[in-house]
């Protein structure tokens, strides 16, 4: 093998906290890794605050030039996945916030798609709101296994992680958390 394709297939398995580490000291490639590998669960995360592709393309964009600024500062290396994530929520609120102050009062004159209508609207911030009570109304661990695995996009594994408990407890609390959401939101289908 070439000792470059060694040393890529190396960074390819190697532990978020090394790449962070490397990355934080100018290695690109250690950096590029990291990109692979958040990317897609970045893009998630903005999507579910972003409606344009071409927003989340930007905000996915600004996030990993901010991360690559960023990661000498960041104290845990270990923690660079909730660390892009918590970069990603700030960048996509910030989005959303610009946009709002730059609306163009021709933007008006159309008429508004199906989903932004007034009820519709009226409608999914009831949805949220039942959501967030049914969320609250969850246990404990059950609450915070749904929340990483639908919102965060989490493995079972990375749960399994996080809490600290075996993947097969993993599997039981979801399933409960999804049993229990699913009787609480039923008003909703």
């Amino acid at each position: 093998m070439v000792p470059e394709a060694a040393a890529r297939s190396a960074l390819e398995d190697a532990e978020d906290a090394l790449l962070a580490s490397r990355a934080a000291e100018g290695d690109v490639r250690a950096f590029a890794v990291l990109m692979r590998r958040y990317s897609r669960v970045v893009r998630a995360y903005a999507r579910r605050v972003l409606s344009s592709s071409a927003d989340v393309d930007d905000v996915t964009q600004d996030v990993f030039v901010t991360a690559w600024q960023q990661l000498p500062r960041l104290s845990d290396p270990a923690v660079v996945r909730g660390w892009l994530l918590r970069i990603t929520t700030r960048k996509a609120i910030d989005r959303v916030r610009a946009l709002r102050s730059h609306v163009d009062i021709d933007d008006h004159d159309q008429e508004a798609p199906e989903w932004e209508r007034p009820d519709r609207l009226h409608e999914a911030a009831s949805r949220e709101q039942a959501m967030s009570v049914a969320l609250q109304a969850l246990p404990k661990d059950q609450r915070r296994c749904w929340i990483l695995k639908e919102f965060a996009d989490y493995s079972y594994q990375d749960i399994a992680a996080e809490l600290d408990v075996p993947v097969s407890t993993v599997r039981g609390l979801l399933s409960r958390a999804r049993k229990n959401m699913i009787r609480a939101m039923e008003g909703w289908r």
